[in-house]
């Protein structure tokens, strides 16, 4: 893929998941951590799913035994699963 330009990738603008591929030993614990950075970066301008979709595509597909992969992949499927609803807004009304 040559080298790798923050800059110029919207999908991960810190390089914080490119990154966590190249972390020889790292463990499914610091990908989760990793993760959470990369999730909180983000920014509201692009949709986390499809930039989900995007980095499953470009790390995971090719690397589908690093730790980072089932990390993305599950942060993709919680993407698509419905959300619950709490508090007041789940109690029956009368």
């Amino acid at each position: 893929m040559g080298r790798y330009d923050v800059a110029k990738d919207r999908f991960d603008p810190k390089g914080l998941i490119a990154e966590s591929y190249k972390i020889e030993g790292i463990v499914s614990e610091e990908c989760r951590s990793i993760f959470l950075d990369w999730a909180l970066s983000l920014g509201d301008e692009l949709d986390t799913k499809d930039a989900l979709a995007v980095l499953v595509e470009r790390h995971a597909d090719a690397a589908p035994v690093h730790p980072m992969s089932p990390v993305l992949r599950d942060g993709l499927v919680q993407m698509h699963a419905p959300k619950r609803r709490g508090g007041w807004r789940s109690r029956q009304r009368n």
